[in-house]
């Protein structure tokens, strides 16, 4: 069953194409990483796909209830405590305080942030602190889709490894499906299903891998051996690092 549907999607800024001819589908519970060269529009086209952005041509069809986003930053509100960001979509959407509250504080510990820091400001707490807060605020709204668009770019390899171990866990126990944009080759390989890759230029998509073994029951080696084949023997895959500083926002 398709959980995201997108047909023909189309999309200009200032009358320059940015994407163009995209087909693209994610099934329920599954967890696509949507990659390319920097500048392609990856994360226009996740934008678009979540709402945020109205295409300028072609359709977007959810087969979903609700969905949840993490972005590159954090995106906190700097007024409000840690507890205070993770529950505002539940006061956004006329939520019991009591609930919120509850809802909230199991959020946190989802994501295994400490609740004595719950009362803090963002200010007072670490970038990995903050941006567990970002998924947990993503989280509280039981999402059956999330959407991630670069969301650990600016971590260190430790702490990006167990935000991803975060979105693996959460993602087998809730079993919602998620597009997980990143230029990471291996983050790709190690949180998603599928790995879709997007044409250099935008137009269409250059192609897919679906991956052995589910995400979190794939070795280190086995991953690192995967992105290395891909790189070595794959065409998809040749564009990947490229930059094309003319289509970059």
């Amino acid at each position: 069953m398709s959980a995201l549907q997108l047909t023909r999607i189309g999309h200009a800024y200032f009358g320059r194409t940015v994407l163009d001819h995209i087909d693209f589908q994610v099934d329920s519970a599954e967890v696509v990483a949507l990659v390319g060269p920097s500048g392609c529009g990856k994360s226009t086209l996740v934008h678009i796909a979540a709402g945020i952005v109205e295409p300028l041509r072609g359709r977007v069809e959810r087969g979903y209830r609700r969905h949840g986003m993490i972005f590159q930053e954090p995106r906190l509100l700097p007024w409000a405590t840690a507890r205070h960001n993770i529950s505002y979509p539940l006061r956004i959407a006329g939520v019991p305080r009591s609930e919120r509250k509850e809802r909230a504080m199991q959020a946190a510990l989802t994501v295994a942030f400490d609740p004595d820091d719950l009362d803090k400001y963002p200010s007072e707490l670490s970038g990995g602190m903050r941006q567990r807060i970002a998924i947990a605020r993503a989280l509280v709204i039981e999402p059956d889709f999330l959407f991630c668009d670069e969301p650990f770019t600016a971590l260190d390899v430790a702490l990006k490894r167990r935000m991803q171990d975060i979105v693996i866990e959460t993602s087998r126990q809730a079993r919602f499906a998620a597009v997980f944009v990143t230029h990471d080759l291996m983050e790709a390989a190690r949180v998603a299903h599928r790995i879709v890759v997007l044409d250099s230029t935008g137009n269409g998509i250059a192609g897919e891998r679906r991956l052995l073994n589910a995400p979190g029951h794939r070795s280190d080696e086995m991953i690192f051996k995967t992105v290395q084949s891909f790189l070595r023997d794959d065409p998809i895959f040749r564009h990947i690092d490229d930059v094309d500083e003319r289509r970059l926002p």
